[in-house]
């Protein structure tokens, strides 16, 4: 079973053959002609009754019933509805036709139509669509006056047999006026049925050519109207359009994908001409002093202003994620130029980093503030975080303070001790390896170890640990660490504060960072 081809114009004649091969013959033609200069791909939708056994018996012949009179008076025969299936292929159009009964389904198999669809007054004939549904082909439904209800138990049925299928948002009033054509809810069936091709069958007047426009720009893939070949004998109704009309809504619609442009699951490229227009209105990146070569630049090293030259770092390149040191020196004042610094993008890291650190107080069952700091110290550079360093998040910072370590497996934060402050550990998960002025010492979640000023301690988990560092005031600078050349680095912390936020995830899992 194939799908339905997107974007797709469905013309509707519904009777409007009049019960007239002719007439029906030279409507297809008249708009098989109409449709050619347009890039779309349309199809011919016809009406099946078994008007037989459609009508009760009792019932057959009467012209005082206003259906039962227009049914019977444009009734073709079996040869004429395949003379018109077969004018309709020939006029490059894929044949669609709407079932009302059991028996126009086995029609419709025999005649080599290419799609089914369902009116809306057949929506919830659940007798029709079991027949439906042994079909081989793939269904367009209509949903005028169908519940939420409704439809969600139509598309079950449907996604339980594995159907090919699509919705129509549609209003059942001929014609439809302006206040009520809700286009609004062809946005209500894409986000309730995601994966469900959406579209319109519409029964405005045909003078009525903007909804088109604004049903494709809602992301709507099909469209049905109804259309029809005005003569002397054969006027049209008043929600019937005629080639000239058809035209019009053809052309609108080719302006509306043009103005929409690439599909909504792509992202485009920029144009060129978009590129240099903003690149000349960026700020670039100069340096405020004087530079020595290999020097980690910071925020408080360089200015932005314009011009900005081709190839100079912008202001949109800067961030606490990305890190410059020119490969030679540089006189302040001058650019900084991407061909004369080594860059590191740290963001994919940082957002790992974070990704694995809410894994493990997740696993470890704790919970933390929203709006606590995330403090990631990184001693010997971010390349090597996983071996040498530590998460903290700042809980309370008052005359006391709390904070929440996190040990990620096999990391190991360096031997340091504090001036001012006495601190206590206390594990709440996982297990805890503490050096204490030279004594190894293993905490296991639920117990507690004292630090006092002036003890120098490092620590380390095998297995990742959270736990609780509760002290007096944490004063800035009251780190000391024995290796000196932690001491001597000015960019061993990335600090965030939104990270606990609802994460956006890209492709690869990391949190996108802000």
């Amino acid at each position: 079973m194939q799908g339905i081809p997107q974007p797709l114009i469905i013309l509707e004649m519904a009777n409007n053959h009049m019960g007239s091969l002719d007439h029906g013959l030279r409507l297809v033609e008249a708009f098989g002609q109409a449709s050619r200069p347009f890039p779309f791909r349309f199809a011919f939708k016809l009406q099946y009754r078994h008007l037989d056994t459609f009508i009760h018996p009792d019932y057959q012949g009467r012209s005082d019933i206003k259906y039962i009179k227009r049914f019977s008076e444009t009734r073709l025969q079996r040869s004429e509805f395949k003379q018109l299936v077969a004018k309709i292929k020939e006029q490059g159009f894929l044949a669609i036709c709407t079932p009302f009964d059991e028996a126009s389904v086995d029609f419709i198999e025999e005649d080599g139509i290419d799609v089914l669809k369902i009116a809306s007054c057949s929506f919830t004939d659940w007798p029709l669509w079991e027949r439906v549904v042994k079909s081989n082909l793939p269904l367009i439904a209509s949903t005028a006056t169908a519940t939420v209800k409704e439809m969600d138990n139509v598309v079950s049925f449907l996604k339980h047999r594995d159907k090919s299928f699509a919705l129509l948002h549609c209003v059942a009033e001929y014609p439809t006026e302006q206040d009520k054509i809700q286009l609004n809810q062809i946005d209500f069936l894409k986000n309730r049925y995601p994966q469900v091709p959406i579209g319109y069958s519409t029964h405005e007047s045909p003078s009525c050519s903007q909804s088109i426009p604004m049903v494709i720009a809602k992301g709507a893939t099909i469209i049905e109207r109804h259309v029809g070949l005005p003569t002397d004998q054969y006027p049209l109704n008043a929600y019937s359009g005629s080639p000239e009309d058809f035209v019009q809504w053809m052309q609108a619609a080719t302006n509306a994908f043009t103005l929409c442009g690439a599909p909504i699951d792509t992202r485009i490229a920029p144009t060129p001409g978009e590129v240099a227009s903003l690149a000349s209105l960026r700020r670039g990146v100069f340096v405020k002093k004087d530079i020595p070569a290999g020097y980690p630049l910071g925020d408080k090293d360089v200015f932005f202003a314009i011009p900005c030259q081709d190839g100079q770092v912008t202001a949109n390149d800067w961030s606490k994620y990305s890190k410059y040191s020119p490969t030679s020196p540089l006189k302040a004042g001058q650019p900084l130029l991407f061909a004369e610094v080594n860059h590191v993008n740290s963001r994919q890291l940082i957002g790992e980093i974070v990704q694995d650190v809410k894994q493990l107080l997740q696993k470890g069952h704790v919970i933390v503030p929203g709006a606590a700091e995330l403090e990631i110290s990184h001693h010997y550079g971010q390349e090597k975080f996983y071996q040498y360093g530590a998460t903290m998040i700042t809980v309370i910072n008052r005359q006391y303070c709390k904070k929440l370590l996190v040990v990620l497996p096999g990391q190991r934060h360096p031997e340091h001790y504090h001036a001012q402050k006495d601190e206590s550990f206390y594990v709440l998960h996982g297990t805890l390896n503490i050096v204490l002025d030279g004594v190894a010492k293993v905490v296991r979640a639920g117990e507690i170890v004292p630090v006092a000023s002036g003890v120098r301690h490092s620590f380390s988990s095998d297995t990742g640990v959270v736990f609780e560092e509760v002290s007096t005031t944490h004063v800035p600078n009251d780190s000391f660490y024995t290796d000196p050349t932690i001491m001597e680095n000015p960019h061993r912390k990335t600090f965030l504060t939104h990270w606990m936020d609802k994460p956006r995830v890209s492709a690869n899992q990391c949190v996108v960072l802000e």
